[in-house]
């Protein structure tokens, strides 16, 4: 018999419209659009998750550990088009603004940066990361920018996100009547955490075995510690090595787990509707965050 959540205050789905669709979305290799909802400010992004994943629930959880965590993030609702189930994010660029993502950024500053690779690219690490940082913001807030970038790397070990490549960070562009800003933007893009991709079958084998810390600690993930790596370090072996050699940027961040407790964590993982999530999904996706956050707090 399938176990049942009472799922007491489930998170809201949003019923996209046709008329509304703007335009698809080009970057990345999943399939999504653009549509403008004339009740809301933004423009927003519907992304259908790949077959046999839970992409579009670890969207939503993530952006809600991150709201918890106050690390800035993208708005993400639980959704639907035609019968179809995915997401749908805020859009955070706004009249007056222009993005750039990291691998735009980093072509123009780290000498041979390839920004049409799409796998391997191991010049996408923290050094070079910092690197932009220092060459194209004010020294009064370079320091602002890079606790930003350690928030999210931080979030990403907790939510076992792996997918932090160079197009899922950037830098905002914000013109006002006087002076232009430049800020990282807020963290989006989280579809890639939480064991999305496993079946119920290995998620089960995971639990009974009591290797869920094995699963977080074997991914690899986008950004890495060394050019010289074949492979990305784990999220969470990211933040031990960051933790190391930044302290001064991780400490901080490394804060904002605290109060994350399992409770919390069910409230928020509960909150899917029981039709959209497998019990074996719910279970995995809370023990993960347990985990993670556990690891994290040996480094406080």
């Amino acid at each position: 018999m399938r176990e049942v959540i009472a799922v007491s205050d489930p998170y809201p789905i949003v019923e996209v419209q046709p008329e509304w669709i703007l335009e698809p979305e080009q970057m990345g290799s999943k399939e999504k659009f653009w549509y403008w909802n004339p009740d809301c400010p933004a423009a927003w992004l519907f992304k259908y998750p790949r077959q046999n994943t839970g992409e579009h629930w670890a969207e939503k959880i993530a952006s809600e550990v991150a709201s918890v965590l106050g690390t800035r993030h993208a708005r993400v609702e639980l959704a639907t088009f035609q019968g179809e189930r995915g997401s749908v994010t805020e859009s955070f660029v706004r009249k007056g603004s222009l993005l750039h993502h990291g691998n735009q950024l980093l072509e123009g500053v780290v000498h041979g940066y390839d920004l049409e690779r799409r796998f391997r690219q191991s010049s996408h690490t923290l050094e070079n990361i910092w690197q932009v940082i220092d060459e194209i913001l004010e020294p009064e807030d370079r320091r602002r920018a890079k606790l930003d970038i350690a928030e999210f790397v931080v979030l990403d070990a907790l939510i076992g996100n792996t997918d932090r490549h160079d197009e899922n960070w950037g830098l905002l562009w914000k013109w006002d009547d006087i002076d232009l800003n430049v800020a990282v933007a807020p963290s989006f893009d989280h579809a890639s955490s939480l064991g999305r991709e496993l079946r119920d079958g290995r998620r089960d084998r995971y639990l009974t075995e009591d290797r869920v810390g094995c699963y977080a600690e074997n991914g690899r993930g986008a950004i890495y510690w060394s050019e010289n790596e074949r492979h990305g370090p784990s999220p969470l072996e990211l933040v031990r090595r960051a933790a190391r050699t930044y302290p001064h940027l991780f400490q901080p961040a490394l804060m904002r787990p605290r109060g994350l407790n399992r409770g919390i964590v069910s409230d928020l993982v509960n909150r899917i509707p029981n039709d959209w999530i497998s019990p074996s999904a719910r279970r995995f996706a809370i023990e993960l965050v347990r985990y993670n956050c556990e690891r994290l707090q040996e480094l406080v």
